[in-house]
């Protein structure tokens, strides 16, 4: 067998992979402190559950990719701060992002992860990054399933104009 025919953790990351763990990871972290402080705008409680529940989920994709780095020797990038909890009330009307905002922005944030997602499985070489990137793909996708849901429930979605004049046959 060759250089790629064995166990794939001990197969070496290609320079692809690792600018894509390492980009992954520092975005995760940049969202995880993001949604930290949509989470003290938010006013409606199932938009806070779905905040936590993303931030969850981005907590679980970091500690694989996490050890990726560390187990092939590259550094880290860095990680903002924990974001306080804050009082919904303190935030200036003016100052605070609404709801249907905050909704928006997390629907357009899983459908991009989605997309590096499907980037990332299809230039892997090592089968065990390109599984991990598919098991991301499947928690954005059921994330994005839920939000859908919730934005149609609210009143949120913003559908684009509809097409319901149907040329006569």
């Amino acid at each position: 067998m060759g250089i790629l025919g064995g166990n794939p953790k001990d197969e070496p990351l290609h320079y692809g992979e690792v600018f894509t763990v390492w980009t992954g990871l520092s975005t995760n972290y940049g969202l995880i402190a993001g949604y930290q402080t949509f989470y003290n705008h938010a006013g409606d409680e199932d938009l806070k559950k779905m905040i936590e529940d993303i931030i969850d989920v981005l907590r679980d994709e970091v500690k694989p990719l996490e050890k990726i780095l560390k187990a092939n020797g590259v550094g880290l990038p860095p990680a903002p701060p924990e974001r306080p909890v804050a009082r919904l009330e303190d935030i200036p009307a003016g100052a605070k992002f609404n709801d249907p905002e905050i909704s928006a922005a997390l629907s357009v944030d899983l459908a991009a992860g989605l997309v590096a997602c499907s980037q990332a499985m299809g230039m892997c070489t090592r089968e065990d990054v390109a599984l991990m990137y598919g098991q991301f793909h499947t928690s954005k996708a059921q994330l994005g399933a839920k939000l859908l849901r919730l934005n149609k429930t609210k009143g949120w979605l913003v559908p684009p104009p509809l097409h319901v004049d149907y040329p006569e046959k």
